[in-house]
């Protein structure tokens, strides 16, 4: 009987064990089926995250972000303990206990699967960490079979830390945040060691189910799953029962909810320099490496300088459009249901779509019309007792512009201009005295658009860029992007051209009507005056902008010698040689022409410009630096009394440094005494040129002193004639009022004189040479190169004449001399008095 039990037990015990091994067989064979071709889990060991680029001005301040996920990465060694037990404590309490997985949470999932309840995580940290980097987040229990060998693999290769510090940099923790440094950021803009318990046990419970635990909406689920977690910290032994008691009673407190002020807030709204900066090293490093690369871009930008040069620019295009009298609708507009109740405004204009970058410039919304003035109410100003209005006599300098495209009266009052709801733009107007409160006024975003730009001479660095009048309102970079006619700002190119080809400041060209055949058509060019002045030194063609002059000295040196000059300045890559181009017909960028003109200022040198000193990579790295240029003596721990570190170049010669002074030199007379001459005065010397296309539907100006070159353009989107338009006279307010400001912080000093030349005075109206004693407004010191001597010379179409004994203005009658030019034709010298009967017309 024992025998037949105890052969039973056997029988039992050897089925059992049978049994076992077939199921440890068959699991076995399972996960050797899916342990082949598993993703390599070694990669991990160099886990480099999508990480934010951050651009900083020149003084490190944060000036924007660039990113596709919001993280900001974490070595393990700078995570905190309380962070990392929080996270344990929510996720996986044995994680330092198990092998990669928890036994007892698996079976507790496969029991209640097996009830026929939903197949669930039961996931360790390591599993998670292997999901979210290698496998798919699918449900299946083929994706869990290759999670659970893969974590065992992970704990092999990893240590514990470096495992934590995957899954906390990794993890989704809502408010496109991604990881738990930029969590804490976000919620409660702290970094990681300043986060109190109960802010880590927050941030803990997000992992699964982020915006079903939002500090706000979903603020009594948050506040006890945050419990819950500091409960389980207290009991894993994190922390003592005085914190945990004191922590648990803690308000939830969050940048959602008001209690902080937010990361962004610090951050000034993006701009089109940061917007610039995004785009020219998407295309150097590609778009990918830029948004997940981490890169830290220390930016040109001078902070105070941007301000200028915003605040400039919009002066001047806002002061042309308000004197075209014209009120256009916004468009935007609030329900009148709202409009009673403050906090229901409030809440419908903070929501709404409208450029708040504008400084001094509020949204508000029409609340009120009475006796023609408008009561508004202004986002983010308190209403006073009796609320704020814009008096009628604000509105009378417009007309509104209807749907149809017609105009309406002129506004006797706030109400022929605005309807109740509408949202516009405010200003505060005060006494320039005190600085007391007058009125509120209304403001509206031109519709003429420009750009301006400033960079040094020497380095290439753009110090201010701004593209429009709103980034808000238009992000199209007009600096940059905008390919527009340079007009006349281009003449400096021929006139460069013409001095390395022979001529000189003093020589004398016929500005007298021409004629040109192009494509079977005659072209016939005309001053803007629509007159011609007869013989003129080269000086007088660029200070008042003859477009004769230009075409004459184009056709005479050549337009490929024109076009060669105009290329190798980067104007442009390929320049088409034709005529009417030497008066600036083809399209170029703003961007492209102030960089060009730097080179005039500094003797001929080849500059790069740049909106960025140093890029680093996420291990702070050097990738990129602009400045290229050798300190000969920064490495000296001792440098004589009054000296200074001595910089070596090696950069391209574009042009010969006295040609370039000499060019400067007559740039010079176009701000003294030529077509800026009313709109740009500064205390150091400035050289410049004014530009207006035909029709004026683009106007310019670029100039610079010793230190500083600057440009403006100002144009339509849709080109188109702007009455009245200058270049001189819209473009140079808006460079003076920037350049006053850049010369107090910056400085500015003469205009360097290179070696090889020496100074002779000359008439600058007939081009003669005068004693060295001579005085006068009609004198200039002219610099030439050592070895040539001013001669009286006239170009004409038929060539160019030169002689000592050549009258020019010094003749009484009419007529004129027989001459033989450089070509042998002969023609005839005619005097000052011959010229002014000739007016017939013809066209630019």
């Amino acid at each position: 009987m024992v025998r037949f039990v105890l052969g039973i037990f056997g029988a039992v015990f050897t089925g059992i064990t049978l049994a076992i091994f077939m199921a440890a067989l068959a699991i076995g064979g399972v996960f050797w089926m899916y342990s082949r071709d598993l993703p390599s889990h070694e990669q991990l060991a160099n886990y480099t995250p999508a990480t934010i680029s951050r651009v900083y001005s020149g003084e490190g301040q944060l000036m924007d972000e660039f990113a596709r996920e919001r993280r900001l990465f974490a070595p393990a060694d700078e995570i905190p303990d309380l962070v990392k037990h929080a996270f344990i404590s929510a996720e996986d309490k044995n994680f330092y206990n198990h092998a990669g997985f928890d036994p007892r949470g698996i079976a507790a999932a496969a029991i209640e699967a097996a009830r026929g309840g939903a197949l669930r995580g039961a996931s360790t940290i390591p599993q998670q960490v292997v999901k979210n980097f290698l496998l798919s987040s699918e449900r299946s229990a083929e994706r869990k079979i290759k999670e659970l060998i893969l974590s065992v693999r992970l704990e092999s290769t990893l240590s514990k830390d470096d495992i934590l510090a995957l899954y906390l940099n990794e993890i989704f923790l809502g408010q496109n945040s991604y990881g738990v440094t930029a969590a804490a950021q976000t919620y409660f803009n702290k970094t990681l060691d300043q986060l109190a318990p109960h802010e880590a046990a927050y941030l803990a419970t997000l992992p699964k189910k982020p915006a079903k635990l939002h500090p706000v909406r979903n603020k009594e689920a948050a506040l006890g799953r945050r419990n819950y977690v500091l409960r389980e910290m207290y009991q894993n032994g994190y922390l003592d029962q005085a914190v945990y008691e004191a922590e648990k009673e803690l308000p939830l407190r969050s940048v959602q909810n008001g209690d902080f002020e937010g990361f962004r807030t610090a951050l000034p709204d993006r701009d089109y320099f940061s917007d610039e900066i995004r785009r020219q090293l998407s295309r150097d490093f590609g778009e990918e490496e830029f948004f997940t690369g981490g890169l830290t871009v220390r930016a040109t930008v001078n902070p105070d300088l941007q301000k200028i040069a915003a605040a400039s620019l919009r002066q001047g295009l806002e002061e042309y459009d308000r004197g075209r009298g014209v009120w256009r609708p916004t468009g935007v507009t609030l329900p009148e249901s709202v409009l009673g109740d403050e906090a229901g405004w409030r809440q419908a204009l903070a929501d709404t779509k409208f450029s708040r970058d504008i400084e001094g410039w509020y949204p508000a919304v029409v609340l009120e019309i009475s006796g023609g003035n408008a009561r508004i109410g202004i986002e983010g100003v308190e209403d006073d007792g009796d609320g704020h209005w814009v008096p009628a006599k604000d509105a009378t300098w417009a007309r509104r512009l209807n749907e149809d495209g017609s105009l309406g009266r002129r506004a006797r009052g706030a109400g022929d201009l605005l309807k109740i709801g509408e949202v516009v733009h405010v200003r505060r107007m005060v006494k320039d005295a005190d600085g007391s409160f007058i009125r509120w006024t209304l403001r509206q975003i031109p519709e003429v658009q420009g750009g301006f730009m400033a960079m040094d001479v020497n380095t290439g660095r753009v110090i201010a860029m701004q593209g429009g009048f709103s980034y808000q309102h238009s992000v199209y970079n007009r600096a940059t992007q905008a390919q527009r006619q340079p007009g006349s700002s281009f003449k400096p190119f021929v006139y460069a051209a013409a001095l390395d080809s022979g001529f000189s400041p003093a020589t004398i060209v016929i500005d007298a009507p021409i004629e040109v055949e192009s494509g079977g058509k005659i072209w016939r060019p005309k001053n803007a005056s629509n007159q011609f002045y007869g013989p003129t030194p080269l000086r007088t063609g660029i200070e008042q902008s003859r477009n004769l002059m230009t075409v004459r000295l184009a056709q005479e040196i050549g337009m490929d010698t024109v076009a060669g000059y105009a290329e190798r300045f980067g104007v442009y890559d390929r320049m088409n040689p034709f005529l009417a181009n030497s008066l600036g017909s083809e399209e170029t960028t703003l961007f492209k022409m102030v960089a060009a003109y730097a080179m005039f200022a500094n003797g001929g040198e080849r500059v790069e410009p740049t909106l960025v000193d140093r890029v680093q990579d996420r291990w702070g790295r050097t990738v990129y630096r602009h400045d290229r240029r050798d300190c000969v003596d920064c490495k000296e721990p001792v440098l004589a009394a009054g000296a200074e570190p001595r910089i070596e170049s090696d950069r391209e010669r574009v042009m010969d440094a006295i040609t370039a002074y000499q060019l400067t030199s007559m740039m010079r007379g176009v701000v003294q005494r030529g077509t800026a001459r009313r709109t740009v005065n500064l205390p150091v010397p400035t050289a410049g040129k004014t530009g207006t296309t035909n029709d004026s539907r683009d106007v310019w100006f670029v100039g610079f002193t010793s230190n500083i070159v600057a440009g403006c353009y100002i144009g339509y989107d849709r080109p188109r004639h702007m009455p009245g338009a200058s270049g001189g006279g819209m473009c140079g307010p808006v460079f003076n009022r920037f350049m006053k400001e850049a010369v107090n912080q910056l400085g500015g000093g003469s205009f360097d004189v290179p070696q090889g030349g020496h100074f002779i005075k000359i008439d600058r109206f007939s081009g003669a040479r005068l004693p060295n004693d001579a005085s006068g407004d009609h004198v200039v010191a002219e610099y030439f190169r050592d070895g040539e001597e001013p001669l009286f010379g006239v170009m004409f179409d038929g060539g160019f004449a030169m002689g000592s004994n050549l009258p020019l203005f010094d003749r009484g009658g009419a007529g004129g001399e027989q001459v033989k030019t450089s070509t042998g034709k002969t023609v005839v010298v005619p005097d000052k008095a011959d010229f002014g009967s000739l007016s017939s017309g013809g066209l630019y």
